[in-house]
């Protein structure tokens, strides 16, 4: 898969009518905690509530008009199948979104509110590949893979190119990792624009596919426990994988207590809502998983589409 700055700069100009520059907040008080300057780039506040939008737009636009006519297709549980629902609903062409029956309810409505068709089908890897590859036979549509299409891929970095614009001296670029779309689009635009700067992905524990790919120097497949982070529990992608090797620095892991308490903190101390992923890297800063003591660290903060009756810490005695 080959990929550049440009192949990022006419993604973002292919998509810029149809998404928001998200803008970057501050926090003093996490800066003290943390003992480093920390810049949080808002994809929580991206059309859908999600940095998806950006690789969904990106990889619907870039289809010829007779292949969009006959519509997309994807398998996801919530952000990129509203991600494509949408994209497809401003294109004009029909989209099928096949979703695992356990999607959170907030992310079934969000694609449902698009007009998208939804198909619904066992909570596996192997059935939403299965149902999916059904859904494109029976309607000739093109699948839009979450995570191992360049052209998502190419829109996905376009959060990373507006964040250096804005602030163009990070020491450090951080974002989550799950199947690699957002980490390899990050970290190809952060080389490129910044060739010092260090590239580091968090993921966590309960679901480290990625990280121990990274320590073998080989892709490897795990079997996935529960986590909290549930836009994190994908394997990472192969191509993904690839890039990967060849522009991160490091990818770190954490816990599920670590995870919880990161969201609460940016919760609370910046008063905006993220989605537990979003704050894997954050916990990666709280848990002392990598030293930044002194650096200029921006995180991505990728998205804030959460179900309000299910929150982490909602069974607690306040």
């Amino acid at each position: 898969m080959s990929f550049d700055l440009d192949r990022l700069h006419c993604a973002h100009e292919r998509i810029r009518p149809y998404i928001h520059r998200t803008p970057v907040l501050t926090s003093s008080r996490l800066n003290e905690a943390s003992g480093a300057s920390l810049f949080f780039k808002c994809e929580n506040f991206q059309k859908i509530g999600a940095f998806k939008a950006r690789g969904a737009t990106n990889a619907v636009f870039a289809l010829d008009d007779a292949t969009a006519r006959r519509g997309v297709a994807t398998h996801s549980s919530g952000n990129h199948g509203a991600a494509v629902a949408r994209a497809a609903k401003l294109r004009g062409v029909p989209a099928h979104i096949v979703m695992p029956s356990n999607s959170a309810k907030v992310k079934i409505r969000a694609v449902e509110s698009y007009g998208a068709h939804v198909v619904f089908c066992e909570p596996t890897e192997e059935a939403r590949e299965a149902t999916c590859a059904d859904v494109i036979a029976k309607t000739g549509a093109t699948l839009i893979h979450s995570f191992e299409n360049e052209n998502v891929i190419a829109g996905q970095g376009t959060a990373a190119v507006e964040f250096l614009e804005d602030v163009p001296d990070l020491d450090v670029i951080m974002c989550p990792v799950g199947g690699g779309g957002l980490l390899a689009g990050t970290a190809v635009a952060a080389k490129s624009i910044r060739p010092n700067i260090k590239a580091i992905a968090a993921e966590p524990a309960n679901a480290d596919d990625a990280a121990q790919s990274f320590r073998a120097g080989r892709r490897l497949v795990t079997q996935k426990k529960f986590t909290i982070a549930d836009g994190l529990r994908t394997n990472i992608g192969e191509p993904n994988f690839a890039i990967v090797q060849r522009y991160v620095d490091d990818i770190v892991t954490v816990s599920e207590a670590a995870i919880i308490s990161a969201m609460r903190t940016i919760w609370e101390t910046m008063k905006i809502v993220i989605e537990p992923s979003a704050a894997v890297p954050y916990a990666a800063i709280q848990e002392r998983a990598i030293g930044v003591k002194g650096k200029r660290v921006g995180i991505i903060l990728t998205g804030g589409n959460v179900d309000l009756d299910a929150l982490p810490w909602g069974s607690r005695a306040s």
